[in-house]
Formats: C-alpha cells, sequence, structure tokens
C-alpha cells in the first residue's frame, strides 16, 4: 500500500554554512563597522544566539540571517526567535531556536486538511511526524500538492515515498 511520510526537519550542516556567511556578510557591511556583533550556533541544543549594540542592527541581523537561509536551502519557519534582552555591556542579545518535528497540534491540524480533501487516504500521527497512506499514488500526491498551497506555521518535507 503507497504511504509517505510528513516531517520537519532540519539540515543542521546547512544551518551551519547559512550562518558563517551570514557572519561574512555582516563583517563586510558598512553599518556593522565597528560594532561588536556576534553570531553564535549550539548545536547541541539547536540555539542561535545573536548579540549585537542596539535594536536597529539586531533587525538587521535578523534580515540577514533569514536571506542566508533562503539561500542555503532552509525555510525560515523554523525559526523560533525569543525576546530580546539586553547584555551587560550595554548591546542587545537574542535567541533563536530551531523548530524541528511536528508538534501535536500541528499535527492534528494537518490530519483535519488532509481529512477534509475527501480524498481516500489515511493519515495518522506517529511521535513527531504523520504516516499517509492510501491506495493510489494519485491520492498521495494530490495530498502532498494540497499541504504546499497550505500557509502552515511550520516548513514540511515529505519523505518515504513508497510504492
Amino acid at each position: 500500500m503507497p504511504s509517505f511520510d510528513i516531517v520537519n526537519k532540519v539540515d543542521l550542516q546547512e544551518v551551519d554554512n547559512a550562518l558563517n556567511n551570514a557572519r561574512k556578510q555582516i563583517s563586510t557591511r558598512y553599518d556593522f563597522r565597528d560594532s561588536k556583533t556576534e553570531i553564535t550556533f549550539d548545536k547541541s541544543t539547536k540555539v542561535i544566539r545573536v548579540s549585537t549594540d542596539d535594536s536597529m542592527k539586531m533587525c538587521s541581523v535578523e534580515d540577514v540571517l533569514n536571506s542566508t537561509l533562503i539561500k542555503r536551502g532552509v525555510d525560515p519557519k523554523t525559526l523560533n526567535y525569543k525576546d530580546e534582552e539586553p547584555t551587560s555591556k550595554g548591546g542587545v542579545r537574542k535567541d533563536c531556536a530551531l523548530k524541528e518535528g511536528i508538534d501535536k497540534e500541528s499535527a492534528k491540524n494537518i490530519v483535519k486538511l488532509i481529512k477534509a480533501e475527501k480524498l481516500k487516504v489515511q493519515a495518522q500521527i506517529q511521535d513527531e511526524q504523520v504516516r499517509v497512506t492510501g491506495k493510489k499514488i494519485d491520492d498521495l500526491q494530490s495530498v502532498i500538492s494540497m499541504l504546499k498551497g497550505e500557509n502552515l506555521e511550520i516548513p514540511l518535507q515529505y519523505i518515504n515515498m513508497k510504492s
């Protein structure tokens, strides 16, 4: 019976490459000259920490970060920005966690969207992924195209297509 899995995975190496590109881009920008802007990435906790001089520069760093992630093929929806907090040296710091996996609420929403299409497929939640099975591959492909058209808060990947 044909099936596929809906997941939310992040390639940490691509995130690291995007951060390196962002650091390089920020170091060459005129508006960041003589600023103490740092971008660090902890792969074990999947947290990006950005520290800079003021809030205006923080917005610019976020824009650079989002554009470099898009260029590397990582969806910026995976970033979960926390609130800005002041540092002891008069700057600001912001943590940004990477969202991996599909949480229960999003999984229920995906299953509800699939059932609303009234196709002959079954969707079941398995840990942090959703498995969709059906008798026809065409039905599975129409589920994929429908989900690509939806505006969900997390990026989705479709893996393990088996016929």
